[in-house]
């Protein structure tokens, strides 16, 4: 048995809550992995993970052994990249979830740079705009838009984008500027649906909440088709900034109705609590906000 490997698939396995996981990513067979993991046991002598058919669970004496094992394998990746490269160097397949349309035009057009920096990590990007279950499905971090619920996951935030009101200058020029939410009664809106239901466009106003009902001729459950649309000039839209943050920039769409907006969403990166973020993980949470606070286009919360 190679036990430094053992070890490593150990930590993984506690990571990610699942044997088939673990498996996946090696390129190797379920059962490979749960005999590495036997084998470890009765190396040590202690039982380190108790299975069932329908779960895993850390024993007493595998919390123990997992906190030191994790040490050992980040000096050890530390170690290894230190004379490798002279700097650290991190490996292996990272799987990010990511909404549709933010993934291809804000994560892809910069992952050239990411892969140039980091060129031993493989990004599995899992498209997708429902809630994942980051353990059992094996997801190390999830791109997420707007407020959590979940106790349980640790969020860094990693850009802002505020949800704006917005229209093509020929458009206005055509119909007028509205100057408050209000205006917006009798004008075309493109709407989006979730649940067969349009959704409402809320405001901020003096008072409280000001909510608009959106009223036209096109209703889509797609970001993207309420972006083409917008750029085709057949109508207004309300969608988080990040959706038209370069037509803004290049004044192929005009912002209005700033005073209205309500506080910016949080652009997050999640992942699982209690567990430690893989070092593969970090450096990619770590490039996005950095190339997202480098991007005026982006963060158009100021």
């Amino acid at each position: 048995m190679d036990q430094l490997e053992a070890i490593r698939m150990f930590v993984r396995v506690v990571d990610s809550g699942s044997f088939s996981v673990v498996a996946r990513e090696s390129g190797i067979g379920q059962p490979a992995v749960s005999k590495q993991i036997a084998a470890l046991e009765a190396r040590l002598g202690a039982q380190l993970l108790r299975r069932t058919s329908r779960s895993l669970s850390v024993t007493e004496a595998g919390q123990d052994f997992y906190e030191s094992a994790v040490r050992l394998v980040d000096d050890l990746e530390a170690a290894v990249s230190r004379v490798g490269r002279g700097q650290t160097a991190p490996s292996g397949l990272v799987r990010v979830t990511v909404a549709p349309v933010f993934g291809r035009v804000h994560i892809l057009p910069r992952l050239g740079e990411f892969f140039a920096r980091f060129p031993d990590i493989v990004v599995e990007i899992v498209v997708t705009d429902r809630a994942v279950d980051l353990v059992q499905e094996g997801v190390d971090v999830a791109i997420h838009n707007g407020p959590l619920t979940e106790s349980t996951l640790v969020v860094r935030k990693i850009a802002a984008t505020p949800v704006v009101t917005v229209a093509t200058p020929e458009l206005l020029e055509r119909h007028g500027e509205p100057r408050s939410p209000g205006d917006l009664d009798g004008r075309e809106c493109i709407t989006f649906v979730s649940g067969g239901a349009a959704r409402p466009w809320r405001f901020k106003g003096k008072s409280g909440e000001i909510v608009h009902q959106p009223k036209g001729r096109l209703r889509t459950n797609d970001a993207e088709q309420i972006r083409a649309a917008v750029l085709a000039g057949l109508g207004l839209a309300h969608a988080p900034g990040w959706l038209f943050s370069r037509e803004i920039a290049s004044g192929d769409v005009r912002r209005i109705l700033r005073k209205y907006e309500r506080a910016p969403l949080s652009i997050s990166a999640v992942y699982p609590g209690g567990r430690r973020l893989a070092t593969k993980a970090r450096v990619f949470v770590d490039f996005l906000a950095e190339v997202f606070a480098a991007d005026p286009t982006l963060d158009l919360a100021t």
